[in-house]
């Protein structure tokens, strides 16, 4: 079936099979459909449709509290086509660029199950073909038993990979992290959409490193650590990482992130700062060359990089809330270019 996209920037057209979702279809055809989730979640992938017919797969996403869906607002993410449809998009529509990996939907299986702590678990998915991926970018997994899919970073990087691994928080009556903490998982089938995201670190650009994650926002960090250390990026580039979490207890990835301190060389600098626990020492009791901070993220990194935002390319990723303070302190507050701010909100 063809889809025409009418959008701010023009008009747009791409196939897309019965099975399809229309976000999905256009992204893989090279289309930069305006989305941030991909899950339905967001609503940022909203569209309206003008001709034609569809079928939503997932009515109780939380995005279609933001449309209108008497006047025929569909998220993209979760709507399939009955017959050719146009759909109009209030946003800017563009082509990919040439080179750039495009999406695809394949099989993976999961392995290497690991839970660092009581609410926190990795794991590796071993996929059909080998992806294509930037540093920060991440996937849609969806199995049979939940309704919707869930958005994952990376945490590993590998310019094409059969394999990548990834961190979950389970959540308060989150039905897709509850399948994954409640059952034996290894060895699972699940089907894996990607590579999404433009929160991408690029060497070539030359800058200083920020990235603030909040809770699990800490997995495409270290996907962005891995490509800089690949890139001895950091003999010339200094970088500085803020990872909030509630308590000490709450923290992953300690040792992956000394180690990347270590091979810095001094030109990297990571801050753990506590929400929920005062804590009386600089650095961590176990790892003394991670440094320790009270207060919520965002305002430890305001704090720590006062006068220091010069000639930054900078990553946020965590819950909602945390993301947009976050972005106000480094836009409004310390006029950060837009264009050098990168971001991912999967709440």
């Amino acid at each position: 079936m063809q889809i025409t996209i009418r959008s701010n920037s023009g008009d747009f057209t791409f196939q897309c099979g019965a099975e399809q979702r229309l976000l999905y279809a256009g992204l893989t055809q090279g289309v930069r459909l305006p989305y941030e989730c991909a899950t339905g979640t967001c609503g940022t992938c909203r569209g309206r449709i003008v001709e034609g017919s569809t079928l939503v797969e997932w009515n109780e996403a939380p995005g279609f509290a933001r449309l209108k869906r008497a006047k025929g607002d569909v998220l993209m993410c979760q709507t399939r086509p009955l017959t050719d449809c146009v759909v109009r998009v209030p946003a800017n529509v563009a082509l990919a660029a040439s080179g750039l990996a495009l999406p695809t939907s394949q099989i993976g299986r999961i392995k290497q199950v690991r839970r660092l702590n009581g609410d926190v678990m990795d794991f590796a998915v071993q996929l059909a073909c080998p992806l294509q991926f930037e540093a920060g970018q991440f996937v849609v997994l969806e199995v049979p038993d939940v309704e919707g899919g869930r958005a994952y970073s990376m945490v590993n990087f590998a310019r094409s990979s059969e394999q990548v691994r990834l961190l979950v928080k389970r959540k308060p009556q989150g039905r897709f992290s509850d399948w994954l903490f409640a059952r034996e998982i290894d060895g699972r089938q699940v089907r894996v959409f990607g590579p999404l995201g433009r929160a991408t670190f690029h060497p070539e650009e030359g800058r200083n490193i920020l990235c603030v994650a909040g809770g699990s926002g800490i997995a495409g960090m270290m996907s962005i650590l891995e490509r800089a250390a690949g890139e001895h990026y950091f003999r010339d580039h200094r970088g500085h990482v803020f990872f909030g979490v509630r308590t000490l207890a709450d923290l992953v990835y300690l040792q992956e992130l000394s180690d990347h301190v270590v091979a810095a060389g001094g030109k990297l600098i990571v801050t753990l700062a506590l929400s929920h626990e005062n804590v009386h020492a600089s650095t961590h009791p176990q790892f003394p060359l991670l440094r320790l901070a009270n207060g919520m993220v965002g305002e430890a990194m305001a704090r720590a990089m006062h006068g220091h935002f010069d000639n930054l390319v900078s990553f946020v990723a965590g819950p909602t809330p945390m993301v947009e303070e976050t972005l106000r302190l480094l836009i409004k507050d310390a006029r950060q270019p837009a264009l050098f701010v990168r971001y991912d909100k999967f709440d």
